[in-house]
């Protein structure tokens, strides 16, 4: 129950804060547009192949999952130090809903506004290209979901780490920017690696997300995904990845409570 009251808050804030700077959030998908265009036109000048549309589709697909996985990643590192800075962390965690509702609150809503905005910038990128995205709401929305909770259980993971280790903010970052190159560099040719290069992929927490995304939206596999070798392994990331995250930051909370330290920077 305290996790929707606090879900209820951050979506009434989300929408207050859309509603009142609604032109920069406009602005924000226009120069983000803007880049990805120059990047694709830059990258593919002169290049004569008649399938770079298709390629520049999926590339940019999988940047747009890896800032999406950088984005959510960032609530619990960033996010959490900024918190901690400014004294909103302290606040947190006298809560009586705890810091897991509460973060899993504001990772819900704001996935939920990154997807609404990626997808709007993606449908202009595709547009422009005239590339086609198959657009199949049953898989897509599974597969989001299924994305976001593996997300957040390894965001809890190097959450409840920042809850301890305070400086970690470079490692965090090098951790969030690993998430992204590996969003946009995957690809089902993993399968052919040795094993152990193979189990190391999939252990990634975007990895299979991404692959199975792209066969949806760019190879049109609609609900045949679910019988994709990436769907089995997504749906075990998941598992591992949420009981291991939300043990780690549960036991790190404590720790840092009982030194003293949580809500300190």
């Amino acid at each position: 129950m305290g996790f929707f009251l606090v879900m209820k808050a951050e979506v009434v804030r989300s929408l207050i804060i859309m509603r009142r700077y609604w032109f920069a959030t406009a602005t924000g998908i226009v120069i983000a547009y803007a880049m990805f265009m120059t990047l694709i036109f830059g990258f593919m000048k002169g290049v004569v192949d008649p399938g770079w549309a298709e390629r520049a589709t999926g590339t940019t697909l999988g940047l747009v999952i890896g800032m999406f996985a950088f984005g959510i990643a960032g609530i619990f590192t960033q996010g959490l130090q900024t918190m901690a800075r400014s004294g909103e962390l302290e606040q947190l965690c006298m809560s009586p809903h705890g810091l897991i509702a509460n973060f899993m609150a504001r990772s819900c809503v704001g996935a939920a506004v990154s997807i609404l905005s990626w997808t709007v910038l993606l449908a202009l990128i595709s547009a422009t290209l005239k590339t086609k995205l198959h657009i199949a709401p049953v898989p897509i929305v599974m597969l989001l979901i299924l994305t976001y909770i593996n997300l957040i259980g390894f965001g809890f993971m190097v959450g409840g780490l920042v809850l301890v280790f305070k400086q970690t903010g470079q490692v965090a970052m090098i951790l969030r920017m690993a998430l992204m190159g590996i969003a946009v560099t995957v690809s089902e040719k993993i399968y052919e690696w040795p094993a152990p290069l193979r189990i190391l992929a999939h252990m990634a927490p975007i990895s299979d997300a991404t692959i199975c995304l792209k066969r949806v939206l760019l190879d049109g596999a609609g609900m045949g995904i679910v019988t994709h070798a990436s769907f089995f392994c997504l749906i075990i990331s998941c598992v591992v990845w949420t009981t291991l995250g939300l043990a780690c930051f549960k036991f790190m909370e404590n720790w840092s409570r009982d030194k003293g330290t949580l809500g300190v920077y």
